[in-house]
């Protein structure tokens, strides 16, 4: 629907996840006979979920446990991982600051150079010990290193940027990536975003990508809707996203899943996503308040350091429990952030999807209060959906 915003704008309304719900169909499942598997590249994953490329959120330990569990982790490799041979005191530092300095400390601390080495050493810490070395870099990280991962034992590579495109006009004199070649070239499958339209999407996607990763801004520490005004709600630009994935399987023939990243926070938010056509959804903040987490119950985005234009900022999310009970339950919280499997699985059997193909399809409608409605005492007693 278009609407007139003034004498020189039509503008399109988009939605987001708080702003639809999903509607029971004819029929219903038995829960544990729904199949959540999905696949990128050649890997098969029994979990949709995948934990962000951050400090906070991944470090070797987190990308093992969570690949043993059926899930993913990706560690950031421009992160204090590669950055430092211990990384325990710098996240002690990270935590324990104040908000006043956060910032500037932030700066101090990724100022420190990353080592080649270091890079090479966690992804085999990774793979020693069993678990998928998923592994996350800004494009100039994937000029700069793509010959480390490339010798590396890296299973993935996740190119991310806020906002990623196939046409980049650079400065003169500047080596600008080649996206075409690296999804050639690199040797292993190679997920790319972030993005939110369909047009974007579907040249991703032409360019060799993996996997293409949709939400630009939504994060919970992330604020660059609020530093640079951009972005679309997550609703609108997963269906949008997901309807190129569809085109170009009809072109090529060639299957790609959309991965939801950013402003999820709760099982009903994954299944909301996987309603509007994701096949995996990226979360950050529900996996940092884990006992495992190494931001110690606090959360920060990628782009926080920068030295030029902080768009991030660091969050207390707290811990609350270990991460088998956030990802797989008994849930031992009744707010939606606990056994986030769990959810998506009874979420399907209520709406009679047995597999993801079929979740994709059931019908949503757009619903302001689905949050808000008959809550009143959750709400004034700050219990359940009232938090």
């Amino acid at each position: 629907m278009n609407i007139q915003l003034g004498r020189t704008k039509t503008v399109r309304r988009a939605y987001g996840i708080d702003e639809i719900a999903l509607v029971p169909g004819s029929r219903t499942v038995d829960p544990e006979i729904t199949n959540t598997n999905w696949k990128i590249g050649s890997i098969e994953r029994d979990i949709p979920i995948i934990a962000s490329a951050m400090d906070g959120v991944v470090d070797v330990n987190m990308a093992v446990e969570l690949s043993k569990m059926g899930a993913l982790g990706v560690l950031n490799l421009e992160g204090v991982q590669t950055r430092y041979e211990d990384p325990e005191p710098v996240l002690n530092k990270i935590c324990s600051t104040g908000k006043e300095n956060f910032v500037p400390l932030m700066q101090e601390i990724y100022k420190q150079p990353i080592k080649e080495e270091l890079i090479l050493k966690r992804i085999q810490e990774i793979t020693q010990r069993g678990g998928i070395a998923a592994v996350s870099g800004t494009p100039l990280a994937a000029i700069r290193y793509r010959n480390v991962i490339k010798e590396s034992e890296a299973d993935l590579f996740f190119l991310q940027a806020t906002v990623v495109s196939t046409e980049h006009i650079g400065k003169e004199g500047n080596q600008n990536l080649d996206l075409f070649e690296l999804c050639k070239n690199l040797g292993i499958p190679v997920a790319v975003g972030n993005c939110v339209t369909y047009e974007v999407s579907l040249k991703l996607m032409r360019a060799g990508a993996a996997a293409v990763m949709v939400g630009i801004g939504p994060g919970a520490a992330c604020t660059s809707r609020g530093v640079l005004g951009v972005g679309i709600p997550q609703a609108t630009s997963i269906s949008d996203c997901a309807a190129a994935r569809d085109a170009y399987q009809k072109e090529s023939g060639k299957y790609v899943p959309i991965i939801a990243d950013g402003g999820i926070i709760t099982g009903g938010d994954i299944c909301k996503c996987l309603a509007c056509g994701a096949d995996s959804v990226m979360i950050g903040s529900p996996i940092a308040r884990s006992n495992e987490a190494p931001g110690k119950g606090f959360h920060w985005g990628m782009a926080t350091p920068s030295p030029v234009l902080p768009r991030g900022t660091r969050i207390k999310v707290g811990t609350t429990g270990s991460l088998k009970s956030i990802l797989c339950g008994p849930a031992i919280l009744d707010d939606g952030t606990h056994n986030l499997l769990g959810a998506i699985k009874t979420s399907m059997g209520t709406l009679g999807a047995t597999n993801i193909k079929e979740m994709q399809k059931v019908e949503v409608v757009v619903a302001p209060s689905l949050l808000t409605e008959g809550k009143v005492y959750q709400k004034a007693q700050q219990l359940g959906m009232g938090k």
